[in-house]
Formats: structure tokens, sequence, C-alpha cells
């Protein structure tokens, strides 16, 4: 089992171009190059490739995160120069996790299981839910070697609270859940999310069954929070897919709102359904258009 307690962590500036990157407070300072340099030693040690472009990698440089290479930079300028759209859905993704775990949070859930959880950036879930509950127990579950090797950036808790770290198969539910018992009470209500992770899993019956097999083992009162797929898949779009998948990332399957709604199946979708996350109950934002491709997301709720 895996706990410790640590600080949250603001964007700071990047030094790799427009992005911006987080940065640390509190603690001793460790420079970008020697941070640079302790990350690539440590995926060396693990056995990790850092000479091929990793999709956690890639996805956490587009969120501005330092966990990265300039073999990921470059795979991931190189997409953005097929689809520059892609940033947007990064952010949204990432956008609609914060306000599916403070809607959860507001909702009454204490308890959070987050699947494919990913390289750490900012507004984790745990720093998101502790922020408004300070007791709130969060589990992260992934099976990325290279997401184990940074999990210790989401073990920090507050005194109240408890996050854990599962190394586990999303294709397997049955660990995850014995897993996730360590941490949490799986006879009380717990929000459960994936967020741009479902995708990964190719086969639409598969996927379905493992969303199904996890809300299965969780109490009455817990809550299903989605963002996958996307509103428009353009040519542009498809064939930005097709080169991401054959970089040497693992594929990623982009689900229409159809397939997406599948995942909610038994549960209560809670309105307005599976929509652009920036249609699901619209918050104030910046002045301009929304971004013309964005992820689907919904939240249901488990009833007794």
């Amino acid at each position: 089992m895996h706990r410790s307690n640590g600080v949250a962590r603001p964007f700071g500036k990047s030094q790799y171009g427009g992005i911006p990157r987080p940065c640390r407070t509190g603690g001793a300072h460790v420079s970008s190059d020697e941070e640079f340099f302790n990350i690539a030693e440590r995926e060396h040690a693990a056995g990790i490739d850092t000479s091929v472009p990793h999709s956690a990698r890639i996805w956490n440089y587009w969120l501005g995160g330092k966990d990265n290479f300039p073999v990921d930079r470059a795979a991931g300028d190189q997409y953005v120069q097929t689809f520059p759209g892609i940033v947007d859905v990064a952010r949204l993704t990432r956008h609609f996790l914060k306000r599916s775990i403070r809607f959860l949070a507001d909702a009454g859930i204490r308890q959070f299981l987050d699947v494919g959880t990913g390289l750490p950036t900012v507004d984790n879930t745990h720093e998101v839910a502790q922020g408004i509950v300070p007791a709130a127990r969060v589990v992260y579950v992934d099976n990325d070697p290279l997401v184990l090797l940074h999990a210790h950036v989401l073990l920090t808790s507050t005194p109240q609270g408890a996050t854990d770290y599962v190394e586990a198969d999303m294709h397997d539910p049955g660990a995850i859940l014995e897993g996730a018992e360590r941490t949490l009470n799986l006879a009380e209500p717990v929000g459960l999310t994936f967020m741009g992770v479902l995708g990964h899993v190719q086969d639409d019956d598969e996927a379905a069954s493992t969303v199904t097999r996890l809300m299965d083992g969780l109490a009455p009162g817990s809550y299903l929070a989605i963002a996958d797929g996307a509103n428009t898949i353009s040519d542009e779009f498809a064939e930005a897919q097709r080169n991401y998948d054959e970089g040497g990332s693992v594929p990623y399957k982009l689900r229409s709102a159809g397939q997406v709604r599948r995942f909610f199946s038994g549960l209560e979708l809670l309105e307005p359904g599976v929509v652009p996350c920036l249609e699901w109950r619209p918050e104030v934002t910046p002045v301009g258009p929304p971004p013309g491709i964005q992820p689907l997301a919904g939240i249901a709720r488990k009833n007794g």
C-alpha cells in the first residue's frame, strides 16, 4: 500500500515552448535540468524505453506536464500539426475531471476510484476532492509501469483523508475492486471515473463489460463519470488518430455519443446526458467560441 503527504502543484512556465508546466512549491528547489535527468534515470532503471514516444508522456506534454522527453514532444507536435484540436481535447478532458469530482463531492460522495490515472499534472483527483472534502479517500488505478514510477506524486493526502495506488489492468475489474478495498469501503457510495481511457479497450463489448462489472461491485448511490470519444470525428481527426496509433503509442479508439452512452446502461444518466463536455451543465467560461472538437462526457447514478 502506498500513502504519503505532499503539496499541490500550480502551473509554471514551460522551458519547451508555449505549453505551461507544473512547478513545485515548498521543499527544496530542483532545477528543471536536474529534475529532467532524475526522471530519465528513474525510467531507465525501470526498463522504460525513453527513445520511443509513450502515450502517457505525450498526453502529459499536451497538458503542460513535466514528465516527458524530446521524442514525446516531437510526436505530440507532429500530431498537433495534423490536428491542432487535440490539445483542446486533452485539456477539456482534464477540465471535466475537475468538474465531475466537484459535482460528485457536492452530491455527497466521499470516496473516489480513478481508473486509468495517467501521469500526474495539476488538479489531480485527490487534490480536487480533498480541497472540497478533506476526509475524502481516493484510489488511483493503472497498470502502466511509467505511471507507477511517478505514483508518489499522486500519493499525497490531507491528514483526514487517504490516497492509494492500485497496480491493476483495466481489463480485470475483480483485481481493481480487490485493491480498492484496501482504502475504500465498497459498502458505501463511490465515485468511479474513466477520463480519456476507455478508448484503449478496442472492443466495444469488452469496454462496456469493464464498466458494468466495476459498477456492479459498488454500492447503490455510487456514480459513474466518463469523458471519452469525440463529438465530431472528421477526416482530419481520423488521419491524425491513425498517425498517433502508428507512431508507437498505445492505440486509441474514438467512440461516438451512442457508443459512449452504452457505458451508462442500467444507470440513471443525469441530464443533459452524453454531450460535448462543455455542454454538460455549463459553467461561466472565458469569452470566445468553444473548440470545434470536444470529448463527450456524462455522469450517471447507480440506484438501489
